[in-house]
């Protein structure tokens, strides 16, 4: 089969991102298929590219990519469905080929995607099982759909669902992704690449979506094989500056990390990453070891300075851990991003305001915050409306803190994150994600500071 697989993502703030996901799934199906991918990330015209390359190879089945239903500055969910509705939409008129649909983005509400979106197929969460037994269903014009697991198709107008697959996949066992796909652009504008040490999440955040991804029960890559991945990535791009570890959680199993640490310590690494990191299991020796390993910063979803708050989100630690979390950071010399979600459900105007002021308080090296925006605006108009007038009276509280802090970054505001300072730092040498720029860098320990 003659296939062409679609990255819909075009996402720039704060920096693009090399579809990685997309890049699994294609790893993972068998050579004999012949592939393409279509980025439509730098796209001046994506529509127009698309309906060309997608005419051009004549594709046999069309695969697209949805990374997010939201913008990552939370400020809106509409544009993103109407836009991979787009992209359907050319598809089919450049291509009589059927269209899967899959990614984290249609994994959060496969049913409302199918039916807005209307593909022929989707599938939600692991795609790198399901997608090459879909091809062989397709190739093999058996339709025995219901055999793959998480799959969502059409039977006429009736929208039909598979079973769940059996079990998440073990990530030692996928082939690691051919980043030679990926447009050289991600590298030569953003030097940034990503690297995924593990998949599952054991938290259980009210909000969070990665469990409807990824499952709760943490499947680590051994730490030799993602340093591995790390060094070939950076032979085959040079240009590249800086890493980003995308697990939804970095230090949990604090084992793992702390293995990859040490695997990145005695391997000489030195190119500088980021990851997400939590309060729990955060203790001084992963700080140290991080650090001694190029950790260059860490972003920790502290989500609100409240601890009421903190308990509805089911977030499991509490202020004095965030605090504690901060304290090893700047003793280690580890600058620390913290995001902060506005308007969440049950959260008052005080409790707003308790967020911001615990924020100035704890003084970190950078603060994000978001205005909350509930995934499902995304196909409920009504819904999309009941919070928006929440959405602006934070919106007024938050314009009153805009002055006076230089290190904080309101995306939905458009305060220290836009395109253009994003292009000015840039210019100056600056890479990774630009929060870490705000202030003078912290001097960093000796490795013989370092607990082996």
């Amino acid at each position: 089969m003659r296939i062409a697989f679609v990255s819909g993502n075009r996402e720039k703030l704060p920096d693009a991102v090399v579809p990685l996901g997309l890049l699994y799934v294609m790893a993972a199906t068998p050579a004999r298929h012949e592939r393409i991918l279509v980025d439509l990330c730098f796209e001046r015209d994506p529509q127009a590219a698309l309906g060309e390359r997608i005419a051009a190879f004549a594709p046999d089945l069309v695969a697209i990519g949805m990374r997010n239903i939201q913008s990552n500055d939370y400020s809106g969910t509409a544009d993103h469905v109407e836009s991979y509705r787009r992209i359907i939409e050319v598809a089919r008129a450049a291509s009589p080929a059927p269209i899967v649909v899959g990614g984290s983005g249609f994994s959060v509400m496969p049913g409302e995607l199918m039916e807005r979106l209307h593909p022929d197929f989707g599938i939600a969460g692991e795609a790198e099982l399901a997608f090459p037994q879909l091809v062989e269903a397709i190739e093999a014009r058996t339709r025995a759909f219901a055999a793959v697991g998480n799959l969502h198709w059409f039977e006429g107008e009736q929208l039909r669902s598979s079973d769940p697959a059996p079990a998440f996949l073990d990530m030692n066992t996928l082939p690691v992704p051919d980043r030679s796909l990926a447009d050289p652009r991600y590298y030569e504008r953003h030097a940034i690449e990503s690297i995924q040490t593990k998949r599952g999440c054991p938290l259980r955040c009210d909000y969070c979506t990665y469990p409807l991804i990824e499952g709760r029960v943490g499947r680590a890559r051994q730490p030799a094989s993602v340093v591995d991945e790390m060094f070939q990535a950076l032979e085959l791009h040079p240009a590249t500056k800086h890493f980003f570890i995308v697990d939804s959680v970095f230090n949990l199993p604090k084992s793992h990390a702390k293995a990859v640490c040490r695997e990145l310590i005695a391997r000489g690494w030195t190119t500088p990453w980021t990851c997400y990191a939590n309060p729990l299991g955060f203790d001084r020796e992963f700080a140290e070891l991080a650090r001694a390993a190029g950790c260059a910063g860490m972003e920790i979803g502290s989500d609100s300075g409240c601890d009421e708050v903190l308990a509805r989100l089911r977030k499991g630690f509490t202020t004095v851990q965030i605090r504690a979390l901060h304290e090893l950071c700047k003793e280690s010399g580890i600058p620390d991003c913290h995001t902060f979600i506005l308007g969440t459900r049950g959260e008052t105007l005080d409790d707003v305001r308790r967020t911001l002021a615990f924020a100035e308080d704890l003084a970190p090296w950078s603060a994000i915050f978001m205005m909350w925006v509930d995934d499902r605006e995304a196909v409920d108009p009504l819904l999309r409306a009941q919070h928006e007038s929440q959405r602006a009276r934070i919106a007024e509280i938050l314009l009153r803190y805009q002055e006076g802090h230089p290190n904080w970054s309101i995306p939905p505001l458009r305060v220290n994150f836009d395109e253009k300072l994003f292009r000015r730092l840039r210019r100056r040498g600056m890479h990774g994600p630009l929060w870490q720029h705000m202030l003078p860098p912290l001097a960093a320990p000796t490795r013989e500071t370092v607990a082996r």
